[in-house]
């Protein structure tokens, strides 16, 4: 990840979750139906862009013999293959100035060591927003994370999770897990947001 130490100040970020080929191209556990979310993604990225905010791509990226794979039906996005890529739309966004990238190697973007190390070094950082894939789960557990370590230290803040920006795999069999997900967020006090039509 670029040395984001003392780099510039930040009000908020764009929090950018597996949009990688593992999950929308190719791979055990992709959906090209999540692909539907990637205009407004866009979207979103430009403004964060033109407000000033920080662009953090998720990728998850795992060892050959991560134990996450014995839950989630075998090897995905393993680390130096197509599948740990970024989506081909959304590469070109992914060496820009403010821009960073950051793996994980588990379900929550809050526990990659670079993530937390970018919110510790940027304590004035009040806005986050949060698109990408899985709704039920990468997206979940990276929002209940974050949210649960701000309080920690009593730093104020607003994360709001883009709908219309999140998706997930195998949604219209998974729907129980995506409305829990939403559910709980909510209760958390994390936004659920959309572009108003």
């Amino acid at each position: 990840m670029k040395n984001v130490k003392n780099l510039k100040f930040y009000k908020g970020c764009l929090i950018v979750v597996d949009m990688v080929n593992g999950f929308v191209r190719d791979g055990a556990l992709h959906d090209e139906e999540i692909a539907k979310v990637i205009p407004r993604q866009i979207e979103l990225i430009k403004q964060a862009k033109a407000e000033g905010k920080a662009i953090i791509f998720i990728k998850d990226t795992h060892d050959e013999n991560a134990v996450e794979f014995e839950r989630f039906g075998g090897s995905h996005c393993v680390k130096d293959t197509i599948e740990a890529e970024l989506v081909d739309e959304l590469k070109p966004y992914e060496n820009d100035v403010d821009t960073f990238v950051i793996e994980k190697n588990s379900t929550s973007f809050m526990e990659a060591p670079d993530f937390r190390r970018f919110i510790e070094e940027h304590p004035e950082m009040f806005e986050f927003d949060i698109v990408g894939c899985c709704t039920d789960i990468c997206d979940f557990n990276g929002a209940m994370g974050l949210a649960n370590y701000l309080d920690q230290w009593n730093r104020k803040h607003v994360i709001r999770v883009h709908e219309d920006a999140i998706a997930t795999y195998a949604e219209d069999a998974r729907q129980e897990y995506v409305f829990a997900a939403k559910l709980l967020m909510k209760q958390q006090g994390i936004q659920l947001v959309k572009k108003a039509s």
